[in-house]
Formats: C-alpha cells, sequence, structure tokens
C-alpha cells in the first residue's frame, strides 16, 4: 500500500466521538470498492441534525461545567461557533438522491442542488483538486472513500462512503470542522440502491440541438 500522511477529522459512526487519523491509505491495482449507481436516501435510519446538535450542546456542557452551575451549560462562545457548522452540515447533507459514477481513475458523486464530489487517481494515488474555494483531496481506509475539502478560511469537510456487502446500501458520514469551533459535527446518512424506472416525463437534447421530451426512455 502506498501511504500519504493527512490529518483527517473522521467519525466511524454517529453514537462515537470523532477520531484523529493520521495516516491515510492509497491502492495498488483496482479500486478498493465499487460505488457506482443511483443512491436514496434511507430516512428509517441515520442521524438527525437537531439531535447531533444537542448531544455535541451536551458534551460541550460536560466540558464547561463547574460546582458553581445549578445545570450544566455549554458557553455562549462555544454555541455560537458550533451552530454555522450544523447549518453548514445540514444543507450539505440535504439530498435525497446521489448519482455515482466510477472508472478506473475517477469516481465522481453528484448531489441534487449540491456541488460534486470528485476523486481522481493516478497510479492508486490521489490527485489533488483545487478551485477557488479551497483544495479536494481524496483516499481510502480499506474498502472506504475518504474526501477531504479544505477551505482557504480553516473550514474543512470530509466524507466518507462505504457500502454494505451486498452493495445494496451506502453509508455516507459528513464531517465539518473549522479553526474556530469548539468540536467537529458528524452526521450520518444512509441510503439505498435504486433502478431508473422508463415511465417518467423526461426531456433530452437532440443533435438539432431541439429539446425532445416524452414519457419512458429517449434517445437523440
Amino acid at each position: 500500500m502506498l501511504l500519504l500522511t493527512a490529518w483527517l477529522w473522521l467519525a466511524g459512526c454517529a453514537s462515537e466521538k470523532p477520531i484523529l487519523i493520521e495516516e491515510t491509505k492509497y491502492f495498488e491495482g483496482d479500486m478498493p470498492a465499487d460505488f457506482s449507481g443511483l443512491w436514496a436516501r434511507d430516512y428509517s435510519r441515520g442521524d438527525s441534525v437537531n439531535q447531533v446538535l444537542r448531544d455535541a450542546y451536551y458534551e460541550l456542557a460536560k466540558k464547561n461545567y463547574n460546582s458553581g452551575q445549578a445545570v450544566p451549560r455549554p458557553s455562549q462562545r462555544d454555541v455560537s461557533m458550533l451552530i454555522p457548522l450544523a447549518r453548514l452540515v445540514e444543507l450539505i447533507t440535504r439530498t435525497d438522491n446521489l448519482a455515482i459514477s466510477q472508472t478506473e481513475h475517477e469516481i465522481l458523486v453528484e448531489r441534487k442542488d449540491d456541488f460534486a464530489i470528485m476523486c481522481t487517481f493516478f497510479n492508486g494515488v490521489a490527485k489533488p483538486i483545487e478551485n477557488a474555494f479551497g483544495t479536494e483531496t481524496c483516499g481510502w481506509i480499506n474498502d472506504r472513500l475518504i474526501s477531504v475539502q479544505d477551505f482557504m478560511d480553516g473550514l474543512r469537510v470530509v466524507n466518507q462512503f462505504d457500502t454494505s456487502e451486498d452493495r445494496q446500501e451506502l453509508r455516507v458520514i459528513t464531517t465539518a470542522s473549522s479553526d474556530t469551533a469548539p468540536m467537529p459535527f458528524t452526521v450520518t446518512h444512509y441510503y439505498r440502491r435504486y433502478e431508473k424506472v422508463p415511465g417518467r416525463f423526461e426531456c433530452i437534447e437532440t443533435l438539432s440541438r431541439k429539446r425532445v421530451c416524452g414519457i419512458g426512455a429517449l434517445t437523440p
């Protein structure tokens, strides 16, 4: 395995505290997992942002508790610094559907009403992607795909993707952290694989650049 040292704030599941990972493993040969397909949110499982926020308040209150307080409370400063992270995570995890395409060198996660996540690899080593907002780097921990987005203001967003053994369920763990927030904020969502069924009203652009609409699968 090729190794690239990186500091990543991750979380194994919603009930676990975020842990610090020092080494992200990169692969040799085929990608360790195949995430390609269409995925729909499973609302029967996963975290509620409000509940995660309440749990975070409780943890901060325990940290700041002193004997002079009748009831443990988080500091106003900690609350004001954590709420923007919670709102950000709520915003970037609101999508109901994911469309993931995968080749031998690239993984593209398209999210409705949000920016796509792209991971590009060369000889098993991730190629960082820079844009106007910051840098995105990907990697692997065993068969779990990790996407790390670092922004210029000290904000970091980490997305972890892994599937069930039968590849019918996708778990996405999203963690946001910043230089000013008192702790990272992590939520876990689950998605179920589905097949696109013809029958919906769809439109395509034909070679003549005219739009054609109809019911079911359309071909140019």
